[in-house]
């Protein structure tokens, strides 16, 4: 066959070809050409599933991005912050694990918002808007089973140093219940650093919190529920109470505070206990002026368990914490390092698949601080730092959840007690 039949010895018609392929890449690549992205069609879905969270009435954002009038006068902040990757806050090196709560936006993500700013930052029609999300009483989780508060509000200063508050709340239940997921929602997010909530037992009367007792959640800013894969829950034992730990920091007005927490509960019985445990330091001190001081925690796991997750915890000179193990002998493996460590964005990292660390696995924990004048969030670069309970102390405290058998309590798996 004669290529001349097909016209393809001519090189005008090779341009032509070439050209048409041009187009039609063109067309479909092209914002100018296939038309530029719109609030309602392109910019809302992306804002309701990745950044709503926060950006809604009554949480830590500023700013609310529910509707276009809200979100225009933003679109070109919007823009430099998802292209630095600065939102939605997410501070795990990709280097070192796979987590399944991982808030980065996709590069076609990144380039619609963009685009979307670049573009005169269209409206778009009303009708290609998705259905609204909805935030039932505020709550993130769909399904509460139970809700438990403070039994009153209690009111946060406008300024000084507020003690760690603890708050008794009973749960009235008669029988031991399993809880599949956790939210912690505080009634004045604003005023407060963080809270711890504790698993008090039938008979106890202790008021602040030890490490010895079971952890339910830890709240912080940026913080989500915690939900535990299917066939894993916490326990929360008959006639039980929770205790709030809160750290509260006055923003100069006076605030009040009701927090809540909301279980989502499962009557099978789980075949794995989850267990929220911790590396911690508090014998350290920082020199002043060291701009990249390490403090370091470790320990042996008495018992097999599955690794869960990490939340991290520093105050306002936290640099860099990183998590690894040492279960051979050979070089620790990183399992998760946050950098940089954002005081104001303390997040928990789930793992997409759990690690099974077995008995005598070393775990170890390493955390960077900035002491220097060039940390803008260093209260005082010229102090000694030791650890301390206020914001402008510090503290080094890895927290993580794992998973053990069902019959082993907090107790039993620090004892080497394995199930009958």
């Amino acid at each position: 066959m004669g290529s001349g039949e097909l016209g393809l010895g001519d090189g005008h018609c090779w341009w032509h070809i070439r050209n048409v392929r041009a187009w039609i890449w063109a067309l479909i690549v092209s914002p100018a050409l296939a038309g530029s992205p719109e609030f309602y069609r392109d910019v809302l879905p992306i804002l309701q599933n990745r950044c709503q969270i926060c950006h809604r009435p009554g949480q830590v954002a500023p700013m609310e991005f529910r509707s276009y009038a809200q979100t225009r006068p933003w679109a070109k902040a919007i823009r430099e912050a998802v292209r630095s990757r600065k939102m939605p806050p997410w501070f795990a090196d990709p280097r070192f694990g796979k987590f399944a709560n991982d808030r980065r936006l996709t590069d076609k993500e990144i380039e619609t918002l963009a685009e979307w700013a670049d573009q005169g930052a269209k409206e778009g029609d009303r009708k290609d808007a998705p259905e609204p999300r909805t935030w039932p009483d505020g709550w993130q989780m769909a399904t509460r089973d139970v809700i438990v508060q403070m039994a009153q509000p209690f009111t946060v200063p406008a300024k000084g140093a507020v003690e760690y508050q603890y708050f008794a709340v009973p749960t009235g239940f008669t029988r031991d219940r399993w809880v599949q997921a956790v939210e912690v929602k505080p009634g004045a997010p604003s005023v407060i650093h963080h809270i711890v909530v504790y698993i008090r037992e039938k008979g106890s009367s202790w008021t602040r919190g030890p490490t010895k007792a079971d952890i339910l959640s830890v709240y912080a800013p940026g913080s989500g529920p915690d939900e535990w894969p299917k066939g894993m829950a916490k326990l929360i034992p008959e006639g039980a109470d929770l205790v709030f730990e809160i750290h509260y920091t006055p923003k100069g007005q006076a605030v009040a505070d009701r927090t809540q927490a909301a279980l989502k509960l499962t009557d099978s019985l789980p075949e794995k206990r989850v267990l929220t445990l911790q590396l911690n330091n508090d014998h350290f001190r920082i020199p002043p002026g060291e701009a990249n001081w390490r403090v370091s925690a470790w320990g042996t796991l008495p018992n097999d368990a599955l690794l869960l997750s990490f939340f991290p915890h520093m105050h306002l000179r936290g640099k860099t914490f990183e998590y690894s193990i040492d279960a051979t002998g050979d070089s620790p493996r990183t399992l998760l390092r946050v950098d940089p460590y954002n005081f104001y964005w303390q997040l928990s990292y789930r793992l997409a698949a759990p690690i099974p660390l077995p008995k005598g696995t070393r775990l170890m924990a390493n955390a960077w601080y900035d002491n220097s004048a060039n940390n803008p969030l260093n209260p005082d670069p010229k102090a000694e730092i030791r650890y301390g309970e206020q914001s402008w102390e510090e503290m080094m405290i890895g927290f993580f959840d794992v998973a053990v058998d069902r019959d082993i309590d907090k107790a039993g798996f620090f004892n080497g007690r394995t199930t009958p």
